[in-house]
């Protein structure tokens, strides 16, 4: 048996994953597996959402249909776990009952030092062309329409007229509040 505690990724069902982390704490309290499986984890982040002109902090999964498990693979916690309901497998698994591969050590470091960032994101309800009003920086009190959005770095392109002619300023999200047109 191996004693390295590894952590592994699960699938399961979308919308399941606080169950699924549910039903492996109550098998590990009922099979007595606190020396094979120890944490489970739901990778969240915080994140704002701006609908209407209304500010509302909510929870958003990070990686929807995994679970992040820590433990020691034996046969005994593989089958636990594997056989949990709502689980559909793990990740690194070739089928036919082999053992998964476990996260590499730096890729859970990176997924746990994720864990809540001091500023939450914020997630506005907008899409390109709707028009915005610069709240903070430079530009505030101006308005514009949206040219482009990304989101991986919460940056928006809004089109603004300044001295008589039109101009591409670059954005966060927190910067903007849209404007009902």
């Amino acid at each position: 048996m191996e004693a390295n505690k590894e952590w592994y990724v699960l699938h399961t069902y979308s919308g399941y994953e606080n169950k699924v982390k549910e039903n492996i704490e109550m098998r590990k309290e009922s099979m007595k597996m606190h020396d094979h499986i120890f944490r489970i984890m739901v990778p969240e982040e915080e994140v704002i959402e701006v609908k209407d002109g209304v500010e509302k902090k909510v929870v958003d999964k990070t990686f929807p249909g995994y679970v992040l498990v820590e433990m020691i693979m034996s046969d005994e916690a593989w089958f636990i776990v594997r056989n949990t309901p709502g689980v559909t497998g793990f990740v690194g698994s070739h089928g036919a009952g082999s053992k998964p591969s476990p996260l590499l050590d730096e890729e859970i470091a990176a997924i746990l030092s994720d864990v809540p960032a001091s500023q939450p994101k914020v997630k506005l309800d907008v899409t390109v062309g709707d028009y915005v009003e610069i709240t903070d920086g430079a530009f505030s009190g101006l308005s514009g329409q949206i040219e482009e959005i990304d989101e991986e770095h919460d940056k928006l392109k809004v089109v603004i007229e300044m001295f008589g002619r039109e101009t591409v300023a670059e954005l966060d999200t927190t910067q903007v509040k849209k404007e009902n047109h």
